[in-house]
């Protein structure tokens, strides 16, 4: 194979997960930026690549409640569940050296009619963390996943979580911003569900909600227009795509100052209280964005284009993401890829692994046949899985049986 190759500058050396789905334990070390991970479905490949997507700000790649990434293994009492927690922890190799993070659930005994309490915890360089941020500071994860095949069929909010995971990685205090503006709104609604009518502090709820609220409609606008130059060439045979926020307050953002988009949604809040009231919701916010994707060869929306088209215009998407963090912020991401090269045509394949390679970043793959990784030959450590067992191929093996 005759790929540019850059060495990864960030790098996962060691895996190592603890009651996590459905591996018991398991450690993982590793010496090649690409990682290949081949069995038949139900193998484990995707719970261990979720495992890693919990070291991003958020619930994973399948956006699964904790509590649901518990091992269990066969039958188990109330207690022993209750008692239960996972733990993901991973060894990183940084310019800045060696640094390591730790996640997991902690489940506590509770008081009264709560039999338990959990909580998320977070450590960084073994210091345990307030929130989940301090990750996404660290290390930048993108992925992509069957379950996104979809995407530009489904419902806003998907679109919405997908843009705000890659504004995450391209700026990791955005996910404090989406907090901050989603608790805001949260009590904002609660005092209208309890019938409390306290114009100080409603509004003082919607100061916050104007001040959050623009500055993560502002993140988002950023990312979107940088994002929009690095895919309008495509890459390779992928197609180029369009990108583009669709929201009131990105409008506002366009006839003035972020200030006067405050000052704007803070009022326009004030003046919507009777109606959001009475609807149960709030009817106008940057939660209410979309993100419109176009196929810019066809001039066709997303959504319009064939099932294939659309699958590579996410790839597209994903790999201009990755270009954008590794090339203008010299933060290379760690790519996540599940059941993705079983899609691609040959062609399209090896622009995915050409990609990869020439920009130096670690990835992930799953797959149910080795033989589609076949061109990588020695350059990736396979790993082959029964029932979340691993054994460890030679890589000149790629293309023989298990």
């Amino acid at each position: 194979m005759n790929h540019v190759r850059s060495k990864p500058s960030i790098q996962i050396k060691r895996l190592s997960v603890t009651r996590f789905r459905s591996y018991r334990e398991l450690e993982l070390e590793l010496d090649a930026s690409l990682v290949v991970l081949t069995g038949a479905n139900g193998a484990g490949k995707t719970n261990l690549l979720e495992a890693i997507s919990m070291m991003a700000p958020g619930r994973g790649l399948r956006s699964a409640r904790l509590s649901e990434m518990t091992h269990r293994a066969g039958p188990a009492t109330r207690e022993s569940y209750d008692a239960a927690g996972w733990a993901v922890a991973l060894d990183l190799e940084t310019p800045e050296g060696p640094r390591q993070l730790g996640t997991g659930l902690d489940r506590q005994a509770g008081n009264g009619a709560s039999a338990t309490r959990e909580r998320r915890l977070v450590k960084v360089d073994g210091q345990l963390q307030r929130g989940q941020a301090p990750l996404s500071r660290v290390l930048r994860l993108i992925w992509l996943t069957p379950q996104m095949d979809g995407l530009f069929l489904e419902s806003a909010s998907e679109r919405r979580r997908f843009l705000d995971r890659l504004v995450v990685a391209y700026d990791p205090e955005h996910s404090g911003r989406v907090h901050a503006y989603d608790y805001a709104t949260r009590e904002r609604q609660r005092l209208f569900r309890e019938g409390i009518d306290d114009p100080a502090w409603l509004s003082s709820l919607e100061d916050a909600m104007a001040r959050h609220g623009v500055a993560l409609a502002v993140a988002r606008r950023v990312l979107v227009g940088r994002l929009a130059q690095a895919a309008a060439s495509g890459a390779g045979p992928f197609p180029s795509a369009g990108l583009e926020i669709s929201c009131a307050i990105d409008a506002w953002l366009n006839e003035g100052p972020a200030l006067a988009a405050e000052d704007r949604l803070k009022s326009s809040l004030a003046a919507r209280r009777a109606e959001d009231r009475e609807s149960g919701t709030t009817g106008l916010g940057p939660h209410r964005a979309d993100l419109e994707v176009t196929h810019r060869g066809k001039g066709m929306p997303a959504r319009l284009c064939s099932t294939g088209e659309q699958k590579a215009l996410l790839t597209s998407i994903i790999l201009a993401h990755t270009r954008l963090l590794t090339l203008e912020q010299g933060v290379p991401p760690i790519l996540l890829l599940d059941e993705v090269v079983a899609h691609l045509d040959a062609e399209r394949r090896s622009a995915l692994f050409t990609e990869i390679q020439a920009l130096g970043v670690q990835a992930w793959m799953t797959g149910t046949d080795r033989a589609v990784f076949e061109e990588l030959g020695g350059e990736a450590s396979f790993f082959a899985l029964k029932d979340s067992q691993f054994m460890t191929l030679p890589r000149e093996s790629v293309g023989n049986a298990v």
